[in-house]
């Protein structure tokens, strides 16, 4: 059985009363209450119809429970499809159209405001789990049995989906193999050297790679235990931190760990006992990387992955963590650097990096073209960012291809909001950019031209109309008015010269 869940499952410790999640309030969920839980889930979704390959969509507040759908999902072999909590009506109709999920679970508040998106994408069932792991769904499989067998499951099957997006602004599916998950989460356990006593401190929203797949399979698979928090606040991890071996965070969690008196005055104790620092999801700065180091006593290992291949290149465990770089090819991965035809770059030139690999993706959901796009004919798929790859052997992203914005470790894609900036009244264009920013890494800046002649939008008007219908992690944090956008011969908008123009004042933290 290639199931992933039975590969996780072959790691549990046989002491089946081991803790495996402890929440912020003391409450301990042990590997026997997992395995009932996701059985009892599984049973449920199987009694409604729920067959391979069935969507199961899931917005819903962070909360054990959440991780017991997920396993169900991978135990009735369902394809789990987890959706920021911050999108909106408009970003879900399309996830709802696009994937057709026959069952969607969302929090209680958000069940009203759902039901007619549902019905128009022909969604079957609509549950509700809440933060504290109350709701319908928890409700309706009260009652059944969590002795659900495992469904057998192909390694190149669809275990999962995990929308993406490009610079046209068109999100993409990737999709997701039991194959490709198990293979990669082999591949970090090995790395990162997981030991019998490790305890993760688990401060990530789980509706992403970091959060979902990375932290929690390399907890499954080692049988032991995680601190499991709703969210990030640097209280309640200085609070944990000595009863944790494990820390994985974004750049943000580090800058605002640095930043706290508190954790500047203890920070070498509270990290006594801990035994590795990871970050990922963003680049990580060098002041951060040093500032860090001399704080506490502890390197950081940074990493590189993607959302259509879970990780792909880590620092070393024991070995030189440079700074500015993404450390080396997990086991299994092949990288290079090449060319925009393809050819393969000599060490040292910049190009765009491609890998191949047991953890890349098999395609898009629905997308052919675009999956044919994505892949080289040797099987090789081309990430989109920039990088060169040193004589020593360590991988350094450089850039973007495209013109991504990532703040705070989350992905913005300028086209999406643009053309919610471009339908305001008043508006001729719009770009948007991304500029340092002391917290988040970049933060979301739009640069607008204004319809000369007519009522023109301030810029809190600006943010008020992309706050009311796209996520908030996507809300500009600045909006300069412009007279005309800069542009190259052929009419292309030359957002570098913006960059230059806008970043060289940083957006101040809030």
């Amino acid at each position: 059985m290639d199931n992933v869940f039975e590969l996780f499952r072959s790691r549990f410790p046989k002491d089946r009363s081991r803790p495996f999640i402890e929440t912020g309030g003391g409450r301990v969920y042990t590997y026997a209450e997992m395995e009932d839980a996701s059985g009892r889930i599984a049973r449920l979704l199987a009694n409604l119809g729920v067959s391979p390959g069935t969507r199961v969509a899931v917005q819903v507040d962070k909360s054990p429970e959440t991780v017991f759908l997920y396993l169900a999902c991978l135990r009735v072999v369902a394809v789990f499809l987890p959706l920021n909590t911050a999108y909106k009506g408009r970003e879900l109709e399309y996830f709802f159209g696009d994937a057709e999920p026959r069952v969607v679970v969302c929090w209680p508040e958000a069940e009203a405001g759902l039901r007619a998106i549902a019905g128009r994408a022909a969604v079957a069932h609509l549950f509700t789990l809440d933060g504290a792991g109350g709701g319908t769904l928890m409700d309706r499989c009260a009652g059944l049995s969590g002795d659900f067998p495992t469904a057998a499951r192909a390694v190149d099957d669809v275990a999962a989906i995990l929308y993406t997006s490009g610079t046209t602004g068109v999100s993409k599916g990737a999709m997701l193999s039991h194959g490709n998950l198990g293979a990669n989460a082999l591949a970090l356990h090995r790395a990162w050297g997981w030991e019998p006593d490790d305890v993760l401190l688990h401060a990530l929203p789980i509706y992403h790679t970091h959060g979902l797949f990375v932290a929690i399979h390399c907890v499954l698979l080692n049988g032991t235990g995680m601190l499991f928090m709703p969210r990030f606040d640097v209280a309640e991890v200085m609070r944990l931190l000595p009863r944790a071996t494990v820390f994985m965070g974004v750049p943000t969690h580090y800058v605002r760990l640095l930043g706290d008196p508190g954790f500047r005055a203890n920070g070498r104790a509270l990290c006594r006992d801990m035994r590795l620092f990871i970050s990922g999801s963003a680049p990580l700065l060098g002041e951060t990387f040093h500032a860090f180091r001399t704080l506490t006593g502890h390197t950081i290992l940074e990493r590189y992955g993607m959302t259509e291949t879970g990780m792909n290149t880590s620092n070393p465990l024991p070995g030189e963590r440079r700074v500015g770089t993404v450390g080396f090819p997990l086991p299994g991965v092949e990288v290079r650097v090449a060319g925009a035809d393809g050819r393969v770059l000599r060490p040292g030139a910049v190009g765009v990096l491609e890998l191949r690999g047991p953890n890349a993706f098999s395609g898009y959901w629905g997308m052919p073209e675009k999956t044919a796009e994505a892949f080289r004919e040797d099987g090789f798929f081309i990430t989109g960012d920039l990088a060169r790859i040193d004589g020593d052997g360590y991988v350094h992203i450089v850039g973007r291809a495209k013109d991504m914005v990532i703040t705070g470790g989350l992905n913005v894609y300028p086209k999406e909001v643009e053309t919610c900036i471009d339908e305001i009244e008043g508006v001729v264009e719009s770009a948007v950019i991304g500029v340092p920013h002391p917290d988040f890494g970049e933060a979301v800046t739009a640069v607008v031209v204004r319809r000369p002649g007519c009522a023109a939008p301030t810029a809190a008007a600006v943010t008020a109309a992309v706050k009311d219908r796209l996520a908030n992690f996507k809300v500009p944090k600045a909006v300069h008015f412009i007279d005309e956008l800069p542009r190259n011969a052929t009419g292309k908008v030359q957002k570098n010269v913006l960059r230059r123009r806008y970043g060289k004042t940083p957006v101040p933290a809030e």
